[in-house]
C-alpha cells in the first residue's frame, strides 16, 4: 500500500505535515498466544533498553492503528520478531495472513540464519511469498571495548559461511536489513562491495547508543565510511536513549547525521513500534522525524517519509518515485 497520486499531490502542494503521507519502513506484529517468540514468551534477555516487560503482550493491526493515529500511515513494513529459531519460516507464513486479513503489514521483512544448512530452503520458501522483500539475520558482534579489526567468527559478516548464505540472496530478489553496531560497519563496507547486486538496508541508524562528542563522531565517521557505497540504505528508526525523553533536541545530532551521510534520497523514517514504546508514543517519535526536517523541500520529505522505503521494499506505484 502507498499514497494515491492525489496524496502526494495535496502534500507537494500544501507541505503540511498533516498531510505528509507516511510508509512505517520497521515494525512488529505480536501475538504471543498464538506465536512463540523466546525473547518474549520466555525468561528476560539483556536488552538495550533495559526492561522490557511493558511489550511483553499481543500488538496488532488494530493496536497499531490506534497507536498511529494522527499521523497519515498509508502502508508499512513489518521487521520479523525474533520467532523461534526452530521454523524461521513460519512468522512470514502468519504474517501473509495477517495481511490478507487486515491490509497490514503491506510487505515484510523474514527471519533468516544465513549460516545454517536450511538457509537454502528459507530463501526459495521466501521467494515465493509475496509479502517477503528482504530478510534480517543479525550477524555476531563485539561490544565495542572488545572489537578488533580483524574480527571474523563465525557467525559474523567475515565468516564463509554466513557469506555463502548470503550471496543467495541477490539470486532470489531479496535484500538484506541489516542490525549490528555502527563499529561492525567496516566489515559492512566490505560485504557491499562484494555483493553489489544486494541491497543493504541498515537498521536503527547503526545503534549510536553513545551521545556523548566522542561517541557520535566516531559512529559519524563509521556511517560515512559505509554510505560511500552506493548500495546501502540507512533506516532512522529504534534511536531511543534509556532514561531520555524523546526530544528533538535529543534526536537532531543523529538524523542529520544519517541524513548528512546518505542524503534524503537514501534514508527511511520508522517507528521500531511497539519496541519504542518503551521510550516515546508513536506521535511523539514522528512530531519529532517531522521536526526535525521540517526546512527541508517538501520533495526530500516525501522521500524520507514515504518513497525511499516504497522503492525499497517494492510498494512503488501510484505516483511513488520508481
Amino acid at each position: 500500500m502507498v499514497a494515491s497520486s492525489d496524496q502526494r499531490a495535496r502534500f507537494l502542494a500544501s507541505g503540511a505535515d498533516d498531510d505528509l503521507p507516511i510508509i512505517d519502513a520497521h515494525h512488529h506484529f505480536f501475538d504471543l498466544a498464538r506465536n512463540y517468540h523466546p525473547w518474549l514468551s520466555d525468561h528476560p534477555v539483556a536488552f538495550r533498553y533495559g526492561d522490557y516487560s511493558a511489550i511483553k503482550r499481543d500488538f496488532m493491526p488494530a493496536d497499531y492503528r490506534r497507536a498511529t493515529t494522527g499521523h497519515l500511515v498509508v502502508g508499512s513494513v513489518l521487521m520479523e520478531g525474533e520467532w523461534d529459531p526452530r521454523d524461521p519460516i513460519g512468522e512470514m507464513r502468519w504474517a501473509s495472513e495477517v495481511a490478507r486479513e487486515h491490509d497490514l503489514p503491506s510487505a515484510a521483512i523474514g527471519q533468516i540464519w544465513l549460516d545454517r544448512d536450511d538457509v537454502g530452503e528459507v530463501v526459495a520458501a521466501y521467494s515465493e511469498m509475496p509479502l517477503v522483500r528482504s530478510v534480517r539475520h543479525k550477524p555476531k558482534a563485539l561490544p565495542r571495548a572488545d572489537y578488533r579489526p580483524d574480527f571474523a567468527a563465525p557467525g559474523s559478516m567475515r565468516d564463509q559461511k554466513w557469506r555463502d548464505g548470503y550471496a543467495l540472496l541477490a539470486g532470489a530478489g531479496l535484500s538484506f536489513d541489516l542490525q549490528t553496531p555502527w563499529w561492525h560497519l567496516g566489515e559492512a563496507a566490505e560485504l557491499a562491495r562484494d555483493f553489489p547486486d544486494t541491497t543493504i538496508i541498515l537498521n536503527h541508524a547503526g545503534l549510536p547508543a553513545d551521545r556523548g562528542p566522542e561517541g557520535l563522531s566516531a559512529w559519524q565517521a563509521a556511517l560515512e565510511r559505509l554510505a560511500r557505497e552506493p548500495n546501502v540504505v540507512a533506516k532512522i528508526s529504534g534511536i531511543g536513549v534509556p532514561g531520555q525523553a524523546w526530544t528533538l533536541e535529543l534526536q537532531a545530532p543523529v538524523i542529520e547525521g544519517v541524513i548528512s551521510a546518505f542524503s534524503a534520497e537514501r534514508c527511511a523514517f520508522a517507528s521500531n513500534f511497539p519496541v519504542d514504546s518503551l521510550c516515546a508514543s508513536f506521535g511523539t517519535i514522528f512530531d519529532v522525524f517531522k521536526a526535525a526536517v521540517s526546512e527541508r523541500p517538501a520533495i526530500e520529505r516525501l522521500a524520507l517519509f514515504h518513497d525511499n522505503a516504497a522503492r525499497w521494499y517494492g510498494l512503488a506505484g501510484n505516483g511513488a518515485t520508481p
